[in-house]
């Protein structure tokens, strides 16, 4: 069974920095696009940054400049690296790995989430 772990959240003061991980087991890590979203209540889940297993990248408008997406598949990782972060940024993270093998055959699969608190 596919599991990826996400950690590193918590409780950060505006202006600081956080750096989450999102490890993968039983994946064929290499082969996915790997992608950080959040969750706040009441709003749908955003795209906040991908990876593509072509190590190509894009992000969210508002984070471009203060996060960045790297991944290393020796160790089935993929890391958001959150800097100047803001209150706005409160929300869980929550890892996803996906797979387009055929325009009707897609493969997501999902963490947990991760808390991530800025408040001072």
């Amino acid at each position: 069974q596919v599991q990826l772990v996400e950690s590193g959240g918590g409780l950060v003061q505006p202006g600081g920095s956080l750096r989450l991980s999102c490890a993968g087991s039983r994946i064929t890590f290499h082969y996915y696009d790997m992608s950080w979203y959040r969750q706040t209540p009441g709003k749908q889940r955003e795209l906040v940054a991908r990876i593509t297993r072509d190590f190509s990248t894009n992000y969210a408008d508002s984070v471009k400049g203060r996060f960045t997406i790297s991944r290393d598949n020796a160790k089935n990782t993929v890391y958001l690296q959150m800097n100047s972060l803001e209150p706005e940024d409160t929300a869980v993270y929550v890892c996803n790995a996906h797979l387009t093998v055929t325009s009707t055959n897609i493969v997501d699969y999902w963490g947990q989430g991760t808390q991530v608190t800025v408040s001072s």
